[in-house]
């Protein structure tokens, strides 16, 4: 049994002692301060016996999600319930991870004798990993809050950090309608390997020559004709750079993590479209690949990959993907291509093999605005040197727009959004894409 006076144990305390050195002085003081200590230790040993001899005790169950969603809150509960026959008041300590630093959580709360109460709070982590939970511990007292007593509950757990799966529900519903048509888009011509036969029919006037059978023709003694419709399963892949631009941080989390968390997302909302989701990553050199699927574990498979994925931020090499593209990827697709440059230099060494890429298939570059930037320029200038720090900010802001025209100018899609946001865009985006009928 360990005994842990309060506060207010110890503020008591020095008074009466304070108060004794006086009555040293003055003897009808002394004799109060005799009486007080008395009382004193009589109420302290009272508030032992109720805590720790009179047969109460609580009982603590803490459940932990199977695994946590990187990025997002999540929730950790706790059920308590007190046998005391009095209420008493305890502050719940729980170990979180050191991942977490923090060493100031408390949740204070009253129980009723017999009465369960129900204590939560959330936690947001910013990687993926093995995260490890220690004991639980609470610390009880009584009305008299002199003494506390200490519990110690349960035993280490480990809860894995996932990519962001909570986001998957949440971005669904981009992903209801099977029409993308929107009223007023102009029919666009598609490129590549984009229909798939229906059937063979009679020629009429506006159909296309180029689709007469002549086979089919020959034996109906009529022109007849190959029916086309869309394709509506097309191979959609997440392309990662792990590289070293990735490595940034924004929000606690690296722009590596929020598209590890994108791109899961867009990959669920892509199979609920009916298209295939697949996925790239690369540095130095490649590194992983998931052919383009939608079969129902394909998200449970993306999952379990990018939880895996490892980086330690190399140069990344687009010569070498162009090349890995081209013998992984047979079918046009459209590239999702999460990468990050921060000057038209680091564009231009690399833009020969981003056309490369765009010209065998659909590549929409995905690179990052740094939040920091506008805070600097919203800023007031009250001095020189906040003058520089706006017109360095504005120049680098100016530098990511370049960034965005050359691609343009290139034929290459881009997104230029910010990583708080990256979700919402990426999805609208995708269903923009789909929408035009660009791939």
């Amino acid at each position: 049994m360990k005994i842990f006076p309060t506060y207010r144990f110890y503020f008591i305390g020095v008074s009466l002692i304070v108060l004794l050195f006086v009555g040293y002085y003055i003897p009808i003081i002394f004799s109060l301060a005799k009486g007080l200590t008395l009382a004193f230790l009589l109420l302290a040993l009272t508030d032992c016996i109720l805590l720790f001899w009179s047969g109460g005790k609580i009982v603590l169950e803490r459940q932990l999600p199977e695994r946590f969603s990187n990025g997002d809150e999540n929730e950790v509960t706790f059920h308590l319930l007190s046998s005391y026959k009095f209420p008493i008041h305890t502050n719940l300590v729980d170990e979180i991870p050191p991942q977490f630093q923090k060493r100031d959580l408390k949740l204070p709360m009253d129980l009723s004798p017999g009465n369960q109460v129900i204590k939560s709070y959330e936690l947001r982590p910013t990687e993926r990993g093995e995260y490890t939970f220690g004991k639980t511990n609470t610390l009880s007292t009584t009305i008299l809050k002199l003494i506390t007593r200490r519990q110690v509950f349960g035993e280490p757990q480990m809860v894995k950090v996932y990519p962001s799966f909570l986001n998957l529900y949440k971005y669904e519903l981009a992903a209801i309608s099977q029409n993308l048509r929107m009223s007023g888009q102009k029919r666009m011509r598609r490129i590549g390997q984009s229909t798939e036969f229906d059937h063979i029919k009679e020629y009429v006037l506006g159909d296309d020559p180029r689709h007469i059978n002549w086979k089919a023709s020959a034996r109906k003694t009529d022109l007849m004709v190959n029916h086309y419709i869309d394709e509506k399963s097309q191979p959609i892949y997440s392309v990662i750079d792990k590289g070293r631009p990735m490595k940034m941080p924004f929000e606690g989390m690296t722009l590596l993590d929020y598209s590890v968390n994108a791109s899961l997302v867009l990959s669920n909302v892509a199979i609920k479209k009916g298209d295939r989701a697949g996925l790239i990553t690369f540095q130095h050199k490649p590194q992983t690949f998931i052919p383009a699927q939608k079969r129902n574990l394909q998200i449970n498979y993306l999952l379990e990959t990018l939880y895996n994925q490892e980086t330690q931020f190399n140069e990344h090499d687009f010569a070498t993907l162009y090349w890995y593209i081209q013998q992984k990827v047979k079918q046009r697709s459209l590239l999702l291509m999460y990468t990050n440059f921060e000057s038209i230099y680091a564009l231009e060494r690399q833009l020969p093999y981003l056309k490369l890429i765009n010209k065998h298939h659909l590549l929409l570059l995905i690179f990052f605005k740094n939040t920091e930037l506008d805070k600097v320029m919203d800023e007031s200038t009250n001095a020189t040197i906040d003058v520089y720090n706006k017109s360095i900010a504005k120049q680098i802001s100016n530098e990511k727009q370049n960034i965005q025209s050359v691609l343009t100018h290139n034929g290459i899609l881009s997104l230029y959004t910010s990583p708080e946001h990256l979700n919402t865009n990426v999805i609208n985006k995708y269903i923009e894409i789909k929408t035009k009928r660009l791939l």
